[in-house]
Order: C-alpha cells, then structure tokens, then sequence
C-alpha cells in the first residue's frame, strides 16, 4: 500500500506541474511526459482498487477467493498505460513532426522536468526496496523476482516509474536539443519515444497479468519443493500428478493426486490427506489452499490410476 500511495502522490504532482509546462512552452514532449503522468496516476487509483478487492475472503460463489482480482485490476490498469500514455504520445509527436511548432519557456519545463525525475526515482526506489525485501526472502535476484513475482501492483509501480524517469531524461533531451537548433524535430521524436516506451511498458504488464489470470503455476524450484515434501510424507507411495498455481497475490493453491499405501484403512486415508494439506500450509504462509486426491496403484497394462474415495 505504501508503494502505491507514494507512486500516487509523485504521479499526481508531476501531472500538473507538466501539463501547466506544457501549456506554457507549447513543446510536444512535455505534453508527452504529462498524458503518461496522467495515465499513471490513474494506474495507481486502479491498482489501490486491484489491492482492495483481492484481499476479500472466499465465499460460496468464490470458494478460492478473490484474489485473481487483483490481475484482472492490474491487467485493466495496463492496458490503460497503452491506450492513454502511449497513443496520446506517439499523435503528440507524429503532428509535431508533420507540422511543426514553436516553443519557448525552456527553463520552466527543464525546472519541471528535474522536480518531476526526483519524483519519480523517489517512487521508483520505494518499488525497488519493496521488491529488493521480497527478492531475499525467496532467494532472488532483483530482474528474476521483478519477472516471477505474483503481486502485480510492486511489478507495476517499479516498471511505470521506471518508465517514466526515463521518459524524463527523453523529454529534457528533446527540449534542449530544440533550444539549441530552433527545429521542434527533436521534441517530436523524444513524444514518439515516450510513447514507444510507456507501449513497451503496458504490453509487458498486460502480458504477465493475463498469464497470472489464466493460472500462472509457481516457480519450478517451488514446485520441485512441494514435490519433494510430497514424496517424503509417510504413507505416500508416488505423486501421480502436481498442480501448484496462484490463485493470488502470494496466494497458492495445491491440487496433487498421491498413490497411498495400499495398507492403510479408510480412516487412515483421511487423516494422512488432513496431515498434509496442514503440512504444506505450515511450510509456507502462501499456500492458501491445498486438495489431495489419493488414488489406487494403476491397473496392470492401463496406465490409469483408479480413484479412490
């Protein structure tokens, strides 16, 4: 929550203060940088709805609850990174270049363009400790957690503010180079490239919120863990089939199919499912669910496993 509010904050500030640049000096970039600092700030307030929703609990119509919400939050949230940042941009810069303009006030939009960086690298460095924090706790390089991590408000807020402290140092390229040779050429081509980026930007997020929507499965050494703690369970002969997917931010669900000791009696069955559904959610916070099928060897020559009630 600290992480989005602070993204929030920075967001709405620089909106303002590059739209009224932009109005002032008439140049494209700053118009560009200002629709992706608007399109952020509405990122944000999705993704404080994304947080909300997600963290209701299950109900009879949601038995596995609610946090797939957050992706679906997420994902509309992305799609109007592109939609508003990156489409607004690239016309800004495409009219510019076809009909040119004038620009003046170059030191209000540098003044601006500096306030707007710091902010932004202040709220980028909030994502990168929060993710940095996550990152240790599982064992993880920065780049790998920021690709694997199932919360899709800390991999949005570090990759829109990373965007847009580039953008920045785009902008501020694009209006010093039109100060310096009087074409507004360069702020045209500094839009365009604000807007391929937040495009880039939106696409990739778009992306991994789909795949998390569809059931992304954890992390092959997570699962390889579960296996493992599977195999070992006293009772358990085989693990026929694993199935360990997010059903959430941090939210794993477990659904494994084990062939059991052919010895134990009904009573048995039951208790050795309840010990291992209550195993796995003792190993880790994250496991929210856990389903264990027991099942009977499979028949000589068919290669199927019987269920067994």
């Amino acid at each position: 929550m600290r992480t989005v509010l602070v993204a929030l904050a920075a967001n709405v500030i620089a909106a303002l203060a590059k739209t009224a640049v932009a109005l002032v000096t008439g140049s494209t970039a700053m118009s560009a940088e200002a629709a992706q600092a608007f399109a952020d700030t509405g990122n944000q307030v999705l993704l404080l709805v994304a947080q909300r929703r997600s963290g209701r609990p299950a109900d009879e119509r949601h038995p596995l609850g609610y946090g797939r919400d957050a992706y679906f939050w997420a994902l509309i949230a992305s799609v109007g990174v592109f939609v508003t940042g990156a489409l607004f941009s690239l016309r800004e810069g495409i009219v510019e270049l076809v009909h040119p303009t004038k620009a003046g006030s170059f030191l209000a939009a540098y003044l601006v363009l500096a306030v707007a960086a710091a902010l932004d690298f202040v709220s980028l460095v909030q994502a990168m400790r929060q993710l940095r924090s996550e990152a240790r706790s599982l064992q993880r390089d920065l780049l790998a957690h920021l690709q694997l991590t199932s919360d899709p408000t800390a991999r949005a807020v570090f990759a829109e503010n990373a965007a847009a402290f580039l953008g920045d140092v785009v902008a501020a390229l694009g209006v010093a180079l039109h100060e310096a040779t009087g074409s507004s050429a360069p702020d045209g081509i500094a839009a365009v490239l604000i807007g391929l980026l937040v495009a880039g930007v939106g696409v990739q997020l778009a992306r991994r919120n789909h795949d998390f929507l569809l059931g992304e499965p954890v992390a092959e050494s997570t699962r390889a863990r579960v296996e493992t703690f599977l195999r070992q369970f006293p009772g358990v002969e085989d693990v026929r089939e694993l199935v360990v997917t997010f059903v959430g931010p941090r939210q794993v669900r477990v659904l494994a199919r084990v062939d059991v000791d052919d010895n134990l009696r009904g009573d048995e069955v039951e208790r050795l499912v309840t010990s291992i559904a209550e195993g796995l959610e003792q190993e880790s916070e994250f496991v929210v669910r856990v389903d264990v099928v027991p099942v009977g060897r499979p028949a000589p020559g068919t290669g199927t496993a019987a269920t067994s009630s």
